[in-house]
């Protein structure tokens, strides 16, 4: 939908020119009233004549969301003046089962479009066959205030992270990488797979997982065209071997060691979300030149960053930058090709927006 609902243009003293627009969700009725004194005035009345709430399905998402289309959207999100309050964040009681919690995350762009992702996490849902983690998107017309569509979160939310690790990889990654291990095999492990593909000219691909069946039945299911997919027992043998390391799994420990890094390397880090959990180790930390996807909350919500801040092993100002200094270009990124560069995200309500508001944009428009 257009930014600009209806307006009035000013043809001559006694001359006025209406325009109203209509698009597929809302139509709008245009009154306009005229005053006979030295000064016309104008009275705009925006009547709703009809409200289409949209609902887009998973399989719309992933088939609307490309990468070619994400990144360069949230490259140039990035720059632009979205407000993003903090993360809302409230358990409540589900007795006799664990407390589970609720997750607001909104984010708006003045005049143009609002959202918030609406997430509850309950812990012990295997028990009736549902996922752990269960939510949806809302978007919303930000001028009127006008509910537009509502969108399945996971499919929305992998996508935008996996986009979010590529763009942070066109700053950070060598040009010429062509090799990926990816570490774990999760929801998030394909469409990470896929994103760096998109950004830089990937050949081989090395799957790990804590579970070899998994990692297996991932690199089956994955249709790469010239990409040589290849499931590992290991980690350590493989790591030397790669320009890029992602992982993205539930670790507590780290996984990759800061002495089995080489230079060059780049380490996108995406699973740790909370001050216990990691990825990696001091060594890696101290090793590479950090970077994160929004520094206030990666500097309070990952122990990939939490952790060495507390126990001194880097400074606050050790980390060189975020998503908003590098896409204004604030900070340059990879200086060098023996450079040493990890990224770590937590996700950013201004990720959701940019994508719901490109699926929004792409389904009511074709």
């Amino acid at each position: 939908m257009s930014d600009t609902f209806g307006g009035v243009r000013h043809v001559s003293n006694h001359l006025f020119q209406a325009f109203t627009h209509y698009d597929n969700d809302f139509s709008f009725s245009l009154n306009i009233q005229r005053t006979f004194h030295k000064e016309t005035s104008f009275v705009i009345v925006y009547q709703r004549d009809k409200m289409n709430l949209q609902n887009f399905t998973k399989e719309q998402i992933a088939e609307t969301l490309t990468y070619n289309q994400l990144i360069p959207a949230l490259r140039k999100g990035f720059q632009e003046p979205y407000t993003v309050p903090l993360r809302h964040h409230h358990n409540y009681e589900n007795k006799p089962a664990t407390d589970s919690i609720l997750l607001l995350m909104p984010a708006w762009k003045s005049g143009a479009y609002l959202g918030v992702k609406v997430v509850t996490v309950s812990p012990e849902n295997g028990r009736v066959n549902l996922p752990s983690v269960q939510g949806v998107y809302l978007l919303f017309d930000a001028a009127t205030g006008a509910p537009l569509a509502q969108m399945e979160a996971k499919t929305l939310t992998t996508i935008r992270t996996a986009a979010a690790s590529a763009l942070a990889s066109q700053f950070l990654s060598r040009k010429e990488s062509t090799s990926l291990l990816m570490i774990g095999t999760g929801n998030m492990a394909p469409a990470l797979i896929e994103a760096h593909a998109a950004v830089r000219p990937i050949k081989e691909v090395y799957v790990w997982g804590r579970d070899f069946e998994k990692a297996k039945k991932l690199v089956n299911e994955m249709q790469l065209p010239a990409i040589n997919i290849k499931a590992v027992a290991t980690i350590s043998p493989i790591i030397k071997e790669v320009d890029i390391i992602s992982c993205a799994t539930l670790s507590n420990d780290a996984l990759v060691k800061g002495d089995w890094l080489e230079p060059g390397q780049h380490l996108d880090l995406v699973g740790s979300f909370t001050p216990t959990m990691r990825e990696t180790d001091d060594i890696a930390i101290k090793r590479a030149s950090v970077y994160v996807d929004v520094l206030e909350g990666a500097t309070k919500e990952s122990g990939d960053i939490v952790i060495p801040l507390q126990n001194g092993t880097i400074q606050k100002t050790d980390i060189q930058g975020d998503l908003f200094d590098l896409c204004a270009n604030r900070v340059i990124g990879r200086q060098t090709d023996e450079e040493i560069t990890l990224f770590k995200s937590v996700g950013h309500a201004l990720e959701d927006l940019v994508a719901a508001t490109l699926v929004y944009k792409k389904l009511t428009t074709s």
